[in-house]
């Protein structure tokens, strides 16, 4: 009777954890279908094929990476792991975690690029990029983490607005690590003007901020977040969709708006040369 009781116990705990693992497998299938949608809503394409960067606990490349977190030049938040575009005074902070690696990162960007650097630039938000490396984990290589030191390296230089839109607009294959290459992350610096210099090359050769990106992606980790891209407007989920809502550009707009009725907009500098 023992021995059956045992047997019983391990078959249903056995069913628990496939009830489990079928639950999460629905949840990752519900969230790309709506991040699809949300696309293809903004893009006008026939489909749009992405899954979202899931941390599934495996190894990643910046696990062997060593030494201080060395933050980029002027680095904002907790522990110094954001960084900021637009004004310091901006009404509204919209805060974005994502992969270089991260396909619908991509699509996110690709999508919204523009209605955000306008809202940048009229000084409605401020942007906080916060770099993770799951991919890296997921499918294995270290493009994320060099593209994420590269990034920081361009931040060095007061050229990550233009240097990031450039990762992404160049972004290969999921499966394709070419951002592990120094030499490709150097070549496409050359597109933005006045970032290939030899400090720009010798931070990414050296790995400069590499701890400083492993520290952003166990922030990630630690955060609860569901995947890449993660998108907040003043603390508040919008991507891939606020509420009931779904994400298009005249809603990002409109949440920006509501956000803001009655606050003057913040101070705009001019953007640096390059960007």
């Amino acid at each position: 009777m023992s021995e059956k009781n045992q047997e019983g116990k391990r078959a249903a705990r056995d069913r628990l954890i496939q009830q489990r693992e079928q639950e999460k497998a629905r949840e990752r299938r519900r969230r790309t279908l709506i991040v699809s949608a949300a696309v293809v809503g903004v893009l006008g394409l026939a489909a749009v094929v992405g899954v979202i960067a899931a941390n599934t606990g495996g190894k990643s490349s910046n696990d062997t990476a060593s030494g201080p977190a060395v933050a980029p030049s002027g680095a904002t938040g907790k522990d110094s792991l954001a960084i900021q575009v637009g004004a310091d005074d901006a009404p509204s902070t919209l805060t974005v975690w994502e992969d270089f690696r991260c396909p619908v990162c991509a699509q996110f960007e690709n999508a919204f690029r523009d209605t955000i650097h306008q809202l940048e630039q009229s000084g409605q938000i401020k942007v906080e990029y916060h770099l993770a490396t799951l991919i890296d984990g997921n499918l294995g290589g270290s493009g994320s983490l060099k593209a994420a030191n590269a990034a920081a390296c361009a931040q060095d230089a007061g050229k990550f607005p233009a240097y990031h839109d450039v990762l992404y607009r160049n972004q290969p294959q999921e499966s394709d690590d070419a951002f592990g290459d120094n030499g490709k992350l150097i070549e496409l610096s050359k597109k933005v003007g006045g970032l290939d210099t030899p400090a720009f090359r010798s931070c990414v050769e050296d790995g400069t901020h590499d701890s400083w990106v492993q520290k952003s992606n166990t922030a990630f980790q630690n955060g609860g977040f569901q995947g890449t891209p993660t998108a907040l407007l003043n603390g508040e989920s919008i991507f891939p969709k606020k509420g009931d809502e779904p994400i298009t550009v005249a809603n990002l707009k409109k949440w920006v708006a509501e956000a803001n009725k009655g606050k003057k907009p913040g101070t705009v500098t001019p953007a640096p040369s390059g960007s």
